[in-house]
């Protein structure tokens, strides 16, 4: 009876000799035997363990059997699009939008002048859209563009590697972010008054902070802990910076609290480097769970979040401010929970899962600083 086989299974013995065949193709044989000037040529098919070749293929959800949700989010498992504006916004990654939007509502809310009116809440909205859709999203396609190589390992079905996308159509849509970003920081200080425009500064800061990180020659994502110290803190201080400077005055202290508390955002980033270990080690990238491998980095991890949290909970005590500390210690629980609930079985399976449920909770805490 014919039976399927791929080529990289059958072997071929011509007096003793094997040799192994390398092609992907699949084809039907048949054991035959061919006398060729009194030499015989024996194929033999061998079996392959079907389960051992399912362990070594990466777990990466193809385009095809992926999630429209996970298209539109920018997230892993993705489904493949064709509409270009559907792609654009993928390559933005909205799933990172929201802690940059929550830092902007935190530095606010720190500030102590906003108020409920029309204009107040007018002014935090250009915040968050610049914070989030303009300059994360042109964080994230600046990274894509970069990493396109390590993406074409890692998950190839991605719109760059994949060719869904032109060359000049991404390089457009950084500019146009850029642009649209420091151009929105530059009308808030217009509308705060600012006499210096601190927050067009923080834009372009922090834009620039995207390019080293992503962009050679110092592509500082090549050295785990300060590429990832340098993302985190760009999530958390950079925001709350924005937000404080458009409603009030951003001080001193606030800036080092903050970059304290930036710490926590260490393993923020590092949650990112689990689902990219194969392309990281193809490439040459010390990320943490390249370097430390995947069970001490994921300690790493949510001892950089835990730690830091509860370091800010005691200087809170040490200060007399006994109900804020008590109030973040309890934003702490839930994120222990999820750590141990999802992160720490498997943080390559549940990386997305528990950045959804803990990171709320997590920005949540800088406010009690």
């Amino acid at each position: 009876m014919a039976t399927v086989l791929n080529l990289s299974s059958i072997r071929v013995s011509n007096r003793g000799v094997d040799r192994l065949l390398n092609n992907s193709s699949s084809v039907h044989l048949r054991p035959v035997s061919v006398s060729l000037t009194r030499k015989k040529l024996i194929i033999r098919a061998t079996e392959t363990d079907a389960k051992e070749v399912k362990s070594q293929a990466p777990d990466k959800a193809p385009a095809t059997d992926g999630s429209s949700i996970n298209q539109i989010l920018g997230i892993k498992g993705a489904a493949q699009e064709t509409n270009k504006w559907k792609i654009r916004v993928q390559l933005m990654k909205p799933v990172t939008w929201p802690p940059l939007v929550w830092g902007v509502v935190c530095g606010a809310a720190a500030s102590g002048n906003f108020h409920w009116n029309v204009e107040d809440v007018a002014k935090s909205i250009v915040c968050m859209m610049m914070s989030g859709p303009c300059l994360t999203g042109y964080t994230q396609t600046l990274n894509d563009w970069y990493d396109r190589e390590i993406d074409a390992i890692n998950e190839p079905y991605r719109p760059i590697p994949s060719g869904a996308i032109s060359e000049n159509e991404v390089i457009t849509q950084i500019w146009v972010l850029f642009l649209g970003g420091i151009g929105l920081a530059g009308l808030l200080d217009v509308w705060a008054g600012h006499n210096f425009p601190v927050i067009f500064y923080l834009a372009l800061g922090g834009s620039l902070l995207s390019y080293i990180y992503s962009a050679p020659p110092l592509k500082l994502k090549q050295n785990g802990w300060i590429g990832n110290f340098a993302l985190g803190a760009s999530y958390i201080s950079l925001p709350w910076w924005a937000g404080q400077a458009l409603f009030g005055t951003l001080t001193p202290d606030i800036i080092v609290l903050t970059i304290l508390y930036s710490t926590a955002g260490l393993g923020i980033a590092i949650i990112n480097d689990f689902k990219s270990i194969e392309g990281d080690r193809a490439m040459g990238l010390q990320s943490l769970p390249v370097a430390f491998g995947v069970d001490a980095a994921k300690w790493i991890c949510v001892g950089a979040i835990d730690i830091t949290q509860l370091s800010v909970a005691g200087y809170l005590l040490s200060v007399g401010k006994l109900y804020y500390a008590l109030a973040l210690l309890g934003l702490i629980i839930p994120q222990v929970v999820f750590q141990f609930q999802y992160f720490l079985k498997d943080p390559i399976k549940y990386d997305v899962k528990y950045q959804h449920d803990s990171i709320v909770v997590l920005r949540s805490g800088p406010t009690y600083l």
